[in-house]
Order: C-alpha cells, then sequence, then structure tokens
C-alpha cells in the first residue's frame, strides 16, 4: 500500500515539475508581451476573452494568467470589469492541455527529455527556453505513462475503491472530488491526468470522470482567491468573478453530462480524448454563455462583496 501511495506522490510531483518547467520555458518566450497584451485587451470583453485564450494556451496555466491579471488590477493599469473577458478566456484556453496530454508519444519520451537536456546546458536564451519546454514536456509524459500504469493498483486500496465506485455512482460525489483534489494539489491539470489515468483503465465511467473535471474548474479557483490575499478590493473582486463563473458554469451544465458525454463519444473511441473534448465543449459554451452578460455579472458581484470583502 505504502509502495503505491509514494510511487503516486512521485509522479504527481514530476507531473507539476514538467508543468513548472514547460512553464518557464514559454514565459520566458514570451514574457516581455505578456502584460502589454493583457493590457491591450481590456477594451472589450470579447478582446479579454480571445487574449487570455491565447496566452493561457501559450503559457500553460490559467492560474499564471490570472495572477498575472490581479497583479495588473493591483496596479491599477486595469478595472475588475476588465478583467471578466480574460478570465472567460483563461477557462478556454487551459483546455489545450488536457488535449496536450492525451498523445501518445512513447517512442519520443526520451529525445524529448534527452534533446531538452543538452539545449539546456546553452546560454542563448531562445535555445534555452526551447530546451525547458521540450525537457518539460517529456516530464510531463513519463508522469502520465506513470499514473496511468499505478491506476489499476490504487484501485485494489480500500480508500481509493470507495471513492471510486462513490463516484462512479453520485456524480456530485465527483464533482467534490474534483473540488477538494485541485485546492490541495494547486493544478487542475494535474487532476484531469489522474482522472484521465483512471478512465483509460475502465475504472471510472465518461459522466463520473466528466463530473471530477467540472470539480476540478471549481478547485482551481483556490489559487487566485490566495494570490488576490492583501490586493486591493478589486483585486479580490477579480477573484471573487473567477469562483463565481465557475460554479455557476457547472451548476448550469451538470444536467449536460451525459449529453456531452455522448457527443464526446461519437468523435473518439479514446476514453482520454472523450474526456479532454469535453473540456473544450463544457469550457468554450461556458465562456461564450457568459460573455454577452459580463456588464450584469461585475455589477451582481459589485453588490455582493464590495461592502463585505471576506479576505
Amino acid at each position: 500500500m505504502s509502495q503505491y501511495i509514494a510511487s503516486f506522490i512521485v509522479f504527481i510531483s514530476i507531473f507539476l515539475f514538467g508543468m513548472a518547467v514547460l512553464r518557464v520555458g514559454l514565459n520566458t518566450i514570451s514574457s516581455s508581451r505578456l502584460q502589454t497584451w493583457l493590457y491591450r485587451a481590456a477594451s472589450t470583453p470579447l478582446r479579454g476573452l480571445i487574449t487570455g485564450a491565447v496566452i493561457t494556451a501559450l503559457l500553460q496555466s490559467s492560474s499564471a494568467v490570472m495572477v498575472i491579471t490581479i497583479s495588473l488590477i493591483a496596479a491599477k493599469l486595469l478595472t475588475f470589469r476588465q478583467s471578466i473577458g480574460i478570465i472567460l478566456g483563461t477557462n478556454i484556453g487551459t483546455t489545450i492541455t488536457a488535449e496536450l496530454m492525451t498523445l501518445n508519444p512513447d517512442q519520443l519520451v526520451i529525445p524529448l527529455l534527452l534533446s531538452g537536456f543538452i539545449l539546456l546546458q546553452v546560454r542563448k536564451q531562445l535555445l534555452f527556453s526551447i530546451g525547458t519546454v521540450l525537457f518539460g514536456l517529456g516530464c510531463i509524459f513519463v508522469a502520465m505513462h506513470g499514473l496511468e500504469a499505478l491506476a489499476i493498483p490504487l484501485s485494489t486500496l480500500s480508500f481509493i475503491k470507495d471513492v471510486i465506485h462513490n463516484t462512479n455512482s453520485n456524480l456530485m460525489y465527483g464533482i467534490g472530488i474534483g473540488t477538494l483534489l485541485t485546492a490541495v494539489i494547486q493544478s487542475s491539470t494535474a487532476t484531469t491526468g489522474i482522472t484521465m489515468s483512471f478512465i483509460n483503465q475502465d475504472l471510472l465511467t465518461l459522466s463520473s470522470a466528466i463530473a471530477i473535471l467540472y470539480g476540478a474548474n471549481i478547485g482551481t479557483c483556490i489559487t487566485l482567491v490566495i494570490a488576490s490575499i492583501g490586493s486591493s478590493e478589486e483585486a479580490k473582486l477579480a477573484a471573487y468573478a473567477h469562483v463565481w463563473i465557475n460554479i455557476i458554469g457547472v451548476v448550469i451544465f451538470y444536467p449536460l453530462i451525459g449529453i456531452f458525454g455522448t457527443i464526446a463519444s461519437t468523435l473518439t473511441t479514446f476514453p482520454d480524448v472523450q474526456l479532454a473534448h469535453v473540456s473544450i465543449l463544457f469550457n468554450v459554451l461556458s465562456s461564450l454563455l457568459f460573455l454577452p452578460v459580463t456588464g450584469l455579472l461585475a455589477l451582481s458581484i459589485e453588490r455582493i462583496h464590495s461592502k463585505n470583502i471576506l479576505i
């Protein structure tokens, strides 16, 4: 039992390390323009959505983009209302990571790690950054392979067996698991990766995996709430907006879990790819649903929270 848990922790650590290294490389390549792009994107909610999605796809982290957004609000370069379009965009951009994890580059892992390691020894910034991206990808794929191999042994543990049974029996339980796990490990991507490992081994149904995915969207909000502690009132309002958008999105699309699963099943027979497609479908529809009412959403959040900041 302890051996399986230790291995699980090791692979999660490798996954998070790979994500961090990948993010550093992508950030180094484009960091000089990120804040400028976000600042210029604030003119309309649609531009904010597009820019937020693109930058999140580049950085492979919605949390990183939202932390940058919070810092711009705190510096009074952006207002709370201007940030809502960016929030919607980050939810779309983060789905690219899920699609990336469905690749099966077994023969590319060693070349990725080796070429990445070699380029990490180069002093030229561009080549070094490319090296971090390649090495980070290699670590992510190693972790995904390890997590999938551990899925069946872990499922024999009584605690995990109960969690799997309850998740397959109760979708609300799955949402709770996804929320809690993401809040603890501070990565919705890692939660999605773990879920993909279990669904590939037929331990989770597609509907229960989608429920965990929904929960991960809620759990990822904790990062922004933490980042907003001690910031200006408008920065805290942006954190609240992120929470409300993701919770309301889950509530609205909860009844459509079965429909989303059916649509994904018609597109591919691979369970992990089905989950990745649902991630795109859910986040795009949710963001587009909120886009026309960003003004009303901002006003509602201001009325609820402005006079009683809880953080």
